[in-house]
């Protein structure tokens, strides 16, 4: 597939793939280098950060292929699916691991897990279903759901965070609630028929979603490790 010979909305959409190849093994590295500059009881945040990023990273060498060979005929849409499928848990396994749950974290994961992946399954169901048909508004709808669910289990928990973490986890609860509704957006573009906007769409707000998911879960951890450090000088 030649830059130059092909549609403009083609071209960037393979330049876009490429980008979110090297941005998210770029975020990859950093996140795994930065693990050993916060507190060992954070460290598992930065690996899992590290993961979401590498994990992302394969997919989107393998999705650059597709596209790329097939000329632009051929989205990569079980390959997003599949990275979405394993990338999700990741990014919400952060929370109880910031928050230090416990045996109520692993509850709480569970939960998380369990609505997350019936919003992926039933997302690509609607995805692969006719588009208009009811079979695709209803699963569509029941994904929205799902996604509803997952920032309302959050709400709780975030609540009894301290001052200095609540922030940041409010501002992933954000990602979740505004980051991941782009999806949907996306997702109603195939009543367009243009394939190409939608996939615009999903590489750039992948990269924002994970990468970005992971500096502010830095961010927080930046700022409890500060509080902690202000309280024993105190």
């Amino acid at each position: 597939m030649d830059f130059g010979k092909n549609p403009i909305l083609q071209s960037i959409t393979l330049y876009l793939f490429f980008v979110g190849t090297v941005a998210m093994g770029a975020g990859a590295l950093y996140f795994f280098l930065l693990r050993n500059n916060v507190e060992p009881t954070y460290r598992s945040t930065m690996v899992v950060a590290g993961l979401v990023c590498a994990i992302a990273c394969f997919h989107y060498f393998k999705m650059t292929h597709v596209y790329q060979e097939s000329g632009g005929r051929e989205f990569p849409t079980a390959l997003r699916y599949i990275d979405w499928l394993f990338t999700t848990p990741l990014l919400l396994v952060k929370f109880p691991l910031l928050l230090r749950m416990g045996d109520r974290g692993t509850k709480c994961f569970i939960q998380l897990v369990v609505l997350d992946v019936a919003m992926i399954v039933t997302a690509f169901i609607a995805e692969t279903s006719p588009v208009n048909s009811e079979r695709w508004w209803t699963f569509f709808l029941v994904t929205c759901v799902c996604e509803a669910l997952i920032v309302g289990v959050l709400g709780p928990a975030i609540a009894e965070a301290s001052a200095p973490l609540a922030k940041s986890l409010e501002t992933m609860r954000l990602f979740i609630l505004i980051g991941w509704a782009v999806y949907p957006i996306g997702f109603l573009m195939a009543r367009s028929g243009n394939g190409e906007l939608r996939e615009i769409v999903y590489n750039i707000s992948d990269v924002i979603n994970k990468v970005g998911f992971g500096l502010v879960a830095y961010h927080g951890i930046q700022a409890m490790s500060h509080s902690h450090e202000s309280g024993h000088r105190g």
